[in-house]
């Protein structure tokens, strides 16, 4: 048997239970309870002048050009126009960046597993928050970005020869065989002149 409490049922009836104010657990501009230093996880952060040492069997340090979030497109794009004009294949190389320049060969380095891939930029996005690349489904693929949707990377432009990406060196023939073949002038649109109805 329990210990028996001091008081009758009025004390019974004070012990019941009431329910839990719909307050915040701590009020706008109060300090934190933690004593912990809280710190900001910002998933787009310029990793500008930055030194990454790449992946085993790379020679040497490389600059960062920007590291954050990395996500893919594909079926729903596929041979739609991207921004440069190019018809968006979802197998090939390719990715769009908000900034730099069409064509522009970027080494984009997961910081998950470390596998590499090198794209050129023919697109431009993308336009959600956190996000600094928007890989083609193959590239995607390649750094192992299907099954995640959104993964945090490290870009490195690769702007002269000799540079690494993916373990192998970028050759020069590299560029010229990704750059797009000169666009030929549309043929001209041939003028017909249709005949007005005649009213009956």
């Amino acid at each position: 048997m329990p210990p028996a409490t001091e008081g009758g049922p009025a004390d019974k009836e004070d012990a019941k239970l009431l329910p839990l104010p719909r307050k915040l657990a701590v009020p706008p501009g109060a300090p934190a309870r933690s004593s912990v230093p809280s710190v900001r996880y910002d998933l787009a952060v310029s990793g500008i002048g930055e030194a990454d040492d790449g992946v085993p069997g790379d020679s040497g340090p490389r600059e960062i050009f920007e590291r954050g979030g990395a996500s893919w497109y594909g079926i729903q794009f596929h041979q739609r126009k991207t921004a440069s004009g190019e018809r968006f294949d979802m197998m090939a190389m390719t990715a769009a960046h908000k900034t730099l320049p069409f064509n522009t060969r970027v080494c984009v380095r997961s910081l998950v597993n470390g596998s590499e891939v090198l794209v050129r930029i023919t697109d431009r996005g993308p336009y959600a928050q956190g996000r600094i690349i928007d890989l083609s489904r193959g590239a995607a693929e390649r750094i192992g970005l299907i099954g995640l949707g959104i993964k945090q990377v490290a870009l490195t432009i690769i702007d002269r020869e000799g540079m690494r990406c993916g373990g192998s060196e970028v050759e020069e023939d590299v560029a010229q065989a990704q750059a797009p073949a000169a666009a030929a002038p549309a043929p001209a649109r041939r003028q017909v002149k249709v005949p007005q109805r005649r009213r009956r």
